[in-house]
This record gives structure tokens, C-alpha cells and sequence, in this order.
């Protein structure tokens, strides 16, 4: 394999970055959620739960923008299962890191994480073993005014105001067979313009991410960001490569 070398010059300038770009993913993977950020019994857990020594550890990376709740675990995450009365959500198995999953934290604890952290929000819907109305329902819960099925739930739930989460992808690592629900791209590309077209018309204000390449030593490498792009269009704003 060749390798490239890059130079960067402070002084040479071509245009803005986005600050966003400094962000961090925060996955049900291992530690990362439960004795991570998130562990309740412990001796340093505040009122919600989350550790306050670990978010002091985080708070010196000044990270921007947060990505929640994966990574390969969204594709079997069903957002439903974490959202109400937490002794009245399922337990289900996690099949992307063969782990249980007690969804004691979801949808509702992250956003109040990110606001404790001053992290813009960055959701990835389920497109791998989740439907395209699913995403467009999760995007009504998190920014639709009440008033509406989802909506009224987010209410119920103990948050009058909508979330306004403006920053979703479409999915994680399709192109990878690795990946639970991976199809070719023409499938991946349907779901996704599917999902987009709907989202957009809950919210327009949304900047939605569709799964480009995610490694080069795929047959599929490139190819299958054309096949994607030429399928979403204008439904997707960004186009990410892992």
C-alpha cells in the first residue's frame, strides 16, 4: 500500500474550518456509555448519572460536535427502546459488539449530556435494521413542535421544546459487510433517499450525512459513493468518509 505525506503550514491559509470538524463519537461500545460517562452508583456520578470525573477528563478536549449512539451499533438500535421511563425499557442484545444493551441511556439522557458539555448533537439513524419511517419518526421526537404522535411522546417524556437536533447521518458503514442490514449501495442509496426526503420534509432545516466509503481495501471503494450520490442527490448535505 503507498503512503502520502501531508505538510501543514500555518502560515499558508486556503479557508474556514468547520468547528464541528473537531468533534468525537460517543458509542454503546464496551465502556465508553455504562462506567464510562455514565455509571450512577458511582462515588462521582452527578444528578443524572454521568460521571463527573470523566466529563472534567473530557470537558480539556474541548471537543464540538458529539455523534451518538454509534458507530456499528446503530444499525440495530431501535430509538423507541430508549426513550420513556427508564425501569420500563427493554434489555435487549446488542449484536454489533455482542453485549447487552440495558438502554438506560438514550435519546433524552444524550441530548442532556450534550448541553451539560456544550457538544452540538449529532444523531445516526438506524439503516441498517431500521426503515427509513423509522428515522423520520426519531426526527419528529427530537425537533417537532407538540402537537403530534412523537412529538407529544417527547413531551410525556418530561421535554416540553423540541431538541432541534440539526446534524444527522443517514446510517454508519454501509458499504462495510460487517455492517448488520449492509446491502449493496443501490439498496443502501434508496433507504437513504427515502429517509432524507422524509426528514427533510419534518424539518428542512436539517444537514443530513450519507455513508461513503468507509475502506479503501473494498471492492466497492468509490464506486459506491457515486452509486450513492447520483441516488440521494440534493436529500444529503454531506457525504462521509470513514
Amino acid at each position: 500500500m503507498k503512503s502520502s505525506t501531508i505538510h501543514l503550514h500555518s502560515k499558508i491559509q486556503v479557508g474556514p474550518v468547520d468547528p464541528r470538524v473537531f468533534g468525537g463519537f460517543l458509542e454503546h461500545m464496551g465502556r465508553a456509555i455504562y462506567q464510562g460517562v455514565y455509571d450512577p452508583d458511582c462515588a462521582h456520578a452527578d444528578e443524572d448519572g454521568f460521571r463527573t470525573d470523566v466529563l472534567d477528563s473530557l470537558k480539556r478536549l474541548r471537543m464540538t460536535a458529539m455523534r451518538y449512539p454509534g458507530g456499528n451499533f446503530v444499525s440495530g438500535y431501535h430509538w423507541l427502546d430508549g426513550v420513556g421511563p427508564v425501569e420500563a425499557r427493554p434489555t435487549v442484545i446488542d449484536l454489533a459488539w455482542n453485549s447487552i444493551e440495558p438502554n438506560r441511556v438514550g435519546t433524552n439522557e444524550f441530548i442532556g449530556l450534550s448541553r451539560k458539555m456544550g457538544w452540538t448533537p449529532m444523531l445516526s439513524a438506524n439503516l441498517g435494521t431500521g426503515t427509513p419511517e423509522e428515522a423520520r419518526n426519531w426526527v419528529e421526537y427530537c425537533n417537532a413542535p407538540t402537537g403530534t404522535k412523537y412529538a407529544d411522546l417527547r413531551a410525556e417524556n418530561g421535554n416540553e421544546d423540541p431538541f432541534d437536533v440539526k446534524l444527522w447521518c443517514l446510517g454508519n458503514e454501509m458499504d462495510g459487510p460487517w455492517q448488520l442490514g449492509h446491502v449493496p449501495a443501490e439498496q443502501y442509496a434508496i433507504r437513504a433517499q427515502q429517509a432524507g426526503h422524509m426528514i427533510k420534509l419534518v424539518d428542512r432545516s436539517i444537514e443530513l450525512v450519507v455513508c461513503g466509503t468507509c475502506d479503501v481495501s473494498l471492492p466497492t471503494y468509490m464506486e459506491w459513493d457515486r452509486v450513492v450520490l447520483e441516488h440521494v442527490g440534493n436529500h444529503a448535505d454531506y457525504i462521509s468518509l470513514h
